[in-house]
């Protein structure tokens, strides 16, 4: 009988190459400060919100501008993966992780497995990659609430407000928009 593979993680700090030996599970493996990280395949009600996010930005997109699901963003000591990524006109096509300075917006819709990392390791990230806006989506009890951030000086974002689900808004990030979560699902 053949012994199964045993798979060992690296002895020494998690790097972008390593995630290609990863099986493809459906699990989302990124890497903070060297250290791998794990989440679960979401539930298709997070998908879905996703889904409609995406496509409300991309009808809305200038040309040339590209809206992105699942794509990966390379950050100070790591590899993130948002639900949604907004790509500036001209960022390289037919590439799995996108440079920061290529990247507009990043928008993570919140699970119970994702939540801390959503709210606070993942928003250091991509303001110290110097990525100029984050949108973090929570699903609520009337339905979609989005808390939009912006780079402020340094490397930290700034809260600019929260979009309720029955309440229309005008944005001007990535480009000027209206943002109607109560068009997403509840």
């Amino acid at each position: 009988m053949a012994q199964p593979i045993q798979w060992r993680p690296p002895a020494r700090a998690w790097r972008e190459e390593d995630l290609r030996d990863l099986p493809e599970d459906g699990n989302r493996y990124e890497i903070v400060d060297g250290s791998l990280h794990v989440t679960p395949p979401a539930e298709d009600d997070h998908h879905e919100l996703a889904d409609d996010i995406r496509m409300a930005l991309r009808q809305a997109a200038p040309e040339g501008w590209r809206v992105i699901r699942e794509i990966g963003v390379r950050v100070p000591g790591g590899n993130l993966i948002p639900d949604v990524t907004v790509l500036r006109p001209g960022a390289p096509r037919g590439r799995r992780w996108a440079e920061p300075a290529d990247v507009a917006l990043v928008v993570e819709v919140e699970s119970p497995s994702s939540r801390r990392h959503d709210r606070f390791t993942k928003p250091a990230l991509y303001a110290e990659a110097g990525i100029p806006a984050y949108w973090r989506v929570e699903r609520g009890d009337f339905g979609p609430v989005v808390h939009r951030y912006e780079l402020a000086k340094g490397d930290h974002y700034r809260l600019l407000g929260t979009v309720g689900p029955d309440d229309p808004v005008a944005v001007t990030e990535p480009w000027p928009t209206t943002l109607d979560p109560a068009a997403w699902p509840r």
